[in-house]
């Protein structure tokens, strides 16, 4: 992939925070997906490729855009999948809350697993425990040996997890051996990132969040060194169905970085609408300006770039058509 795509990537997802922005805190959280995936969809057409989106908004008979299968980009250019989350937070907007991002990853065509949309289990650590640790463990002992790498107690462990009734049994284990427990009331692809981010403090993420939000998250991870393994979770038969339909034989196997986005180069790209955990969120200033946060990483050569961006927002066409 050309380097400039990366740039080229990182616009789009700027200008969905800034569509969803306007949303913040108004209790609407279908209007603030919506305005978001707009603006994705209209600035994909500026960029010089040819995209076919693997992970979207959904089936084409459920979602009027960036459904599975819909071509983007402007049709000259690299043949790529690719993965988006236009508003990877859409209940964070709505009250909100911290860590909403607009996220897009990009990689060769053929690369980005067709996630199917259910949960699946996940272990995400940073790059001090790559390779080092395996979602086929207990808890207890997964937390044990990421206090040996570490060279921790495991009481002085901090672990990120989903607020949910379904983790209840994860979180009586958390507590069981003591470790520091930081809830995340959503935003699945931050959490699992944010291992890899030493000023967050999050040792390892654990849990379950949507299957699709685990591509996202291992393509950054793939960018930043770290490591995320998944396992799918059909909760029936048709789920089950869907999966081996999508070409994954045995839904339940653990799922390693190159099954979900491959051995070859893969681009990543986040703008903060929420303030979070390695980002800002958007941020309005005077004369009709707002300033954006984004991260946009390439795995080749694992450059890693923070973008503090200035708007002025009369010039944002796209958006004044939304």
């Amino acid at each position: 992939m050309e380097r400039e795509l990366a740039l080229e990537i990182v616009r789009v997802t700027e200008l969905a925070a800034l569509a969803s922005a306007p949303w913040l805190g108004r209790g609407d959280k279908n209007s603030a997906d919506g305005a978001a995936t707009s603006a994705m969809r209209s600035m994909f057409d500026t960029v010089s490729m040819k995209g076919t989106v693997v992970i979207g908004e959904g089936e084409m008979d459920e979602a009027p855009m960036l459904y599975i299968g819909e071509e983007v980009g402007s049709g000259n250019g690299p043949e790529l999948d690719v993965a988006v989350d236009p508003l990877e937070g859409t209940e964070i907007v709505a009250k909100g809350l911290n860590n909403a991002l607009s996220v897009i990853a990009v990689a060769g065509k053929g690369n980005l697993l067709h996630a199917p949309d259910m949960y699946m289990e996940k272990l995400a650590v940073g790059p001090e425990l790559a390779g080092k640790l395996s979602l086929t463990d207990p808890l207890e002992l997964t937390l044990q040996k990421a206090a040996a790498n570490l060279h921790k107690k495991v009481s002085d462990l901090t672990v990120m997890i989903l607020d949910r009734d379904r983790h209840e049994s994860m979180i009586k284990t958390l507590r069981k051996v003591g470790v520091r427990i930081k809830f995340l009331s959503d935003g699945d692809v931050a959490g699992a990132m944010a291992p890899a981010f030493p000023e967050a403090g999050i040792d390892l993420y654990v849990g379950s969040g949507g299957a699709p939000e685990g591509v996202l998250a291992a393509a950054a991870l793939r960018c930043l060194g770290g490591e995320l393994q998944g396992r799918l979770m059909p909760a029936d038969g048709n789920e089950y169905k869907r999966c081996v339909e999508m070409g994954i034989e045995d839904p339940y196997r653990v799922l390693t970085m190159d099954d979900m986005i491959g051995t070859e180069d893969v681009i990543f790209a986040a703008t903060g609408v929420t303030p979070g955990e390695f980002l800002g969120g958007v941020r309005y200033l005077s004369e009709q300006r707002a300033e954006t946060h984004s991260i946009v990483m390439r795995a080749k050569t694992r450059t890693i770039r923070f973008i503090r961006a200035v708007h002025y927002l009369p010039n944002k066409k796209l958006l004044s058509e939304l």
